[in-house]
């Protein structure tokens, strides 16, 4: 059983942190979700079309990845191609010294603790529109970053957003703002994945 090409279906790692507003996000898009705990939530059936590893506490959401056998599951299913999209401690989970399925090394709470939380206005190559108004808590940056990582937005120069084929991460809340393009491109970039897999499938 696959989602139609009209709905498609995004896990969203719910061990810990803000997966809830994501999966509303998600919701509102038009995507259906599921959120994922162990390997059968991430395997299915029905087989997901994209990931998000939300915001939260990045040694709390190791530990659960560990406890729950997930480590080697969610990155079969990066190397799949299918898209992933990391906010925040998913910035984090993703880069070499976590799952090591993105090419970059980050720094944890690179901004300061909570106390320091802060605003900015980021521009976005490929996004339309006015700069994304971004949220900031105990935010990491990308320290390292590969020759094949794309860098889409700096904060005083430190990368605070990239792509790496179908990886897409972010070092702040887009779940916290009222701007859903950042989601919006999310979703698109699942839907147009699922809408070739489709064709290629009538096809065959």
């Amino acid at each position: 059983m696959v989602a139609t090409a009209g709905a498609p279906l995004i896990g969203v790692l719910a061990l810990q942190g803000g997966f809830a507003a994501h999966a509303r996000v998600l919701r509102e898009l038009g995507a259906e979700v599921r959120e994922v705990r162990t390997p059968a939530d991430l395997g299915g059936p029905p087989a997901l079309d994209g990931l998000v590893l939300p915001g939260g506490e990045s040694t709390t959401m190791t530990l659960g990845i560990e406890r729950e056998g997930l480590a080697e599951p969610l990155r079969a299913f990066a190397a799949s191609g299918a898209p992933v999209f990391g906010t925040c401690a998913g910035l984090i989970m993703l880069d070499r010294a976590h799952l090591g399925v993105m090419d970059t090394v980050a720094r944890r709470n690179a901004f300061g603790r909570q106390v320091h939380s802060f605003e900015a206005d980021l521009d976005f190559p490929d996004l339309d529109g006015p700069p994304v108004r971004a949220v900031f808590i105990r935010a990491p940056w990308i320290e390292e970053a590969g020759p094949e990582v794309e860098i889409l937005a700096e904060v005083d120069g430190h990368p605070v957003a990239a792509r790496q084929g179908e990886l897409f991460v972010l070092s702040f809340h887009p779940e916290l703002s009222d701007d859903r393009r950042l989601h919006a491109a999310f979703v698109e970039r699942v839907r147009r994945r699922l809408e070739h897999a489709t064709r290629r499938e009538r096809a065959g």
